[in-house]
């Protein structure tokens, strides 16, 4: 009976009576998001990122020539701070969810880039490599929220 009652409570956070996925979970993944690209750009912005090497890098091996890595890990801070900013306000989700895919994109790129920074050897990450393939779990987040509202 205990794993009946237990199930009914997950149901009744996640699921509506008609089916559709609760605002709760919507609002869990909006905040989820605001918390993880804030805190991560308010660290660029302010020289702290543990991922600043790894954005240096990258930086080194693609864009260095059209602007200074100052100025871009604060460029950089200051999108992903916006992206979390605009998760929390539900009539900006499109902007957030395009800004959002664009800024994934490029979070993948040391995959490409920085080879030896990222794998061990085929189908091996380094933690780096790990540190950024969990960023599917950001996408899975922000496209239940993407969803959730295309269908309201």
């Amino acid at each position: 009976m205990e794993s009946v009652t237990e199930k009914e409570k997950i149901k009744y956070i996640l699921i509506e009576e008609n089916g559709t996925f609760s605002n709760k979970i919507v609002w869990i993944n909006r905040i989820s998001l605001f918390v993880v690209f804030f805190w991560f750009g308010f660290l660029k912005i302010v020289g702290l990122s543990p991922a600043e090497s790894l954005v240096t890098h990258l930086h080194e091996v693609t864009i260095y020539s059209a602007i200074s890595i100052n100025d871009f890990l604060i460029i950089l801070g200051i999108i992903e701070c916006t992206i979390g900013l605009l998760w929390l306000i539900p009539k900006y989700t499109n902007i957030a969810f395009v800004i959002f895919i664009l800024h994934m994109i490029s979070t993948f790129l040391p995959l490409l880039f920085l080879r030896t920074e990222t794998w061990q050897n085929t189908f091996v990450l380094t933690l780096t490599g790990q540190y950024i393939i969990k960023n599917l779990v950001l996408i899975a987040s922000a496209s239940t929220i993407w969803a959730c509202m295309k269908k309201n």
